[in-house]
């Protein structure tokens, strides 16, 4: 009698080893994912201790970092869904509004903000938390500025979109839905000064909740077209601060580092701008040509523009989770410096790069070129803006814009042709920036770090005293004539010797603690003991 028959269970021999059809399926069911669990831990046997603590610490900013920016992003994307079904005229006449307040509002306001990734960051890292809140005034004061050009820019889109040759019924809706969106300005410039995380999600998705239900009320409901997706972004934008603002209020997370507003927020612009002017062009000049990518397309067709804007709209959607790194990499590279933990920055900067490299993997093949984007947050972590700038304008207008624009229109490849271009400078970026960060010299942007934070003084040559004062040779003694009143300079704070006594106000002995910038007044003069060490 045939076994196969007869036995339901028919055997089979698989290398030497007799095995049912039963058993065998019954195995691979049990032992796959234990097979699994098996590699998963040998994996994560291979990675260092220390490897493990901060790719926790990078998933722990970054996952949050990227549903609060896709938060913010739907706004916006929702609101050009819903006018897509008014017709392509409409469609066409949005995307460009979008795109016009994107380059002369947001991309100008979100790269200013961005000098508080290095700032605030490395101040926190400091420990130095009174200054965390000086920062963010400054901050507040100088986007409320910023307001002003650009709104003077917004006032004038259809006459630029004109200038651009695009259609004039597309660039009168433009014009229509900037005037209407630009009180929400200020607000979203000031939006991107927070640095709570997970309060913005939650108030993200109450947000889009809201802007959507608003969007369908003034579309379809009062029929407002066009002006009523304008008026739905912008009282969207509103309530995004107002909840938050309830929130931080509620939650009493501003206590720790906001002790109200001071007059010193009006000192210290300088070294403000000094990052700020370089973060915006490092933003901008990368933000800019994307957003030039779909005035170029309206050149083609109205067809070709409404293609550029669903593809943007999507890559901006996938490039929210190397974003997520980026600002992760920024805030653990600059709490590390801030803190002079070099070794620790340059993990930060490593673990981050790795991280959304595997990520990258498992999204999309367009977010694997991407890696410059967690590449420029350690660069802003670091303070080394001017590069990114550089490297952006070298990589985006010498060398992706002009293949794509050839491939563009000589070619006739249309958006497929600047897609090209772009993802040519994208990797040539990212090769770039990786080496740039193998030969930082991260001791350096460490010393760096404290001297913005306020907790070290810059290295400076100057006369003082009629000696000389050399950065490089901080402990030599000068003698000074103990009965000679001197008036020191009240900008210039002086650390003194901690184990000096010095006679202030001629009576009274003071122990200096040596790691507080001590500032004199320039009013009185002071006796001090005949040697000094300044440093």
């Amino acid at each position: 009698m045939d076994n196969s028959k007869s036995n339901p269970v028919a055997v089979n021999v698989v290398n030497g080893h007799s095995k049912s059809d039963e058993a065998s399926v019954t195995e691979s069911t049990v032992e796959s994912p234990v097979f699994c669990c098996g590699c998963l831990r040998r994996i994560r046997g291979w990675i260092p201790v220390h490897y493990k603590e901060e790719i926790g610490q990078i998933l722990k900013l970054a996952g949050p970092v990227v549903i609060s920016q896709l938060m913010i992003f739907l706004i916006s994307f929702v609101s050009t869904v819903f006018c897509g079904h008014l017709g392509k005229t409409e469609l066409a006449g949005v995307a460009l509004a979008i795109a016009v307040i994107n380059v002369t509002g947001l991309s100008i306001g979100s790269g200013l903000a961005s000098a508080c990734d290095t700032l605030i960051s490395q101040t926190f890292g400091s420990g130095n938390m009174n200054r965390v809140g000086m920062i963010l005034q400054r901050g507040v004061l100088i986007l409320l500025l910023a307001c002003f050009p650009c709104w003077a820019l917004l006032i004038n889109t259809e006459p630029i979109l004109l200038a651009v040759k695009q259609s004039p019924e597309v660039a009168r809706l433009s014009q229509l839905y900037v005037m209407i969106f630009m009180p929400a300005l200020p607000i979203m410039l000031c939006f991107f000064l927070q640095g709570i995380i997970w309060p913005t999600v939650l108030v993200g998705v109450v947000g889009n909740i809201l802007n959507a239900l608003i969007n369908y009320i003034f579309l379809y409901v009062l029929d407002l077209g066009v002006a009523g997706s304008a008026a739905a972004n912008s009282i969207s934008q509103y309530s995004l601060a107002v909840f938050l603002y309830c929130y931080i209020v509620w939650q009493g997370l501003h206590k720790a580092t906001w002790e109200g507003w001071s007059a010193d927020c009006l000192q210290e612009w300088g070294q403000f701008i000094t990052l700020a002017i370089p973060s915006m062009l490092m933003l901008c000049l990368e933000w800019w040509t994307y957003e030039i990518g779909g005035f170029l397309a309206g050149l083609i067709s109205e067809v070709e523009l409404g293609a550029q804007s669903v593809v943007y709209q999507l890559a901006v959607i996938t490039y929210m989770f190397p974003l997520g790194f980026s600002v992760a990499a920024s805030v653990r590279v600059g709490n590390a410096l801030g803190a002079g933990n070099t070794e620790q920055a340059k993990l930060s900067g490593k673990v981050a790069s790795i991280c959304a490299f595997i990520v990258s993997c498992f999204v999309s093949t367009f977010v694997l070129v991407t890696k410059d984007g967690v590449m420029g947050g350690v660069v802003r972590g670091a303070g080394k803006q001017k590069i990114g700038a550089l490297c952006n304008l070298v990589g985006y207008y010498f060398i992706g814009f002009p293949i794509g624009v050839s491939l563009m229109f000589p070619n006739k490849m249309g958006i497929i042709g600047l897609w090209i271009g772009l993802f040519t400078c994208v990797l040539i970026q990212s090769l770039f920036l990786v080496v740039l960060l193998c030969k930082l010299d991260w001791k350096k942007a460490s010393q760096e770090a404290l001297v913005r934070a306020g907790v070290q003084l810059p290295e400076r040559k100057e006369e003082q005293f009629g000696l000389e004062m050399r950065g490089n040779i901080p402990a030599v003694p000068y003698i000074l004539n103990p009965m000679v009143p001197f008036i020191l300079n009240p900008m210039v704070p002086h650390i003194l010797n901690a184990t000096v006594p010095y006679i202030l106000n001629h009576t009274v002995p003071h122990i200096l603690n040596p790691t507080v910038p001590f500032i004199l007044n320039p009013t009185v003069p002071y006796i001090l003991n005949l040697k000094v060490h300044i440093f």
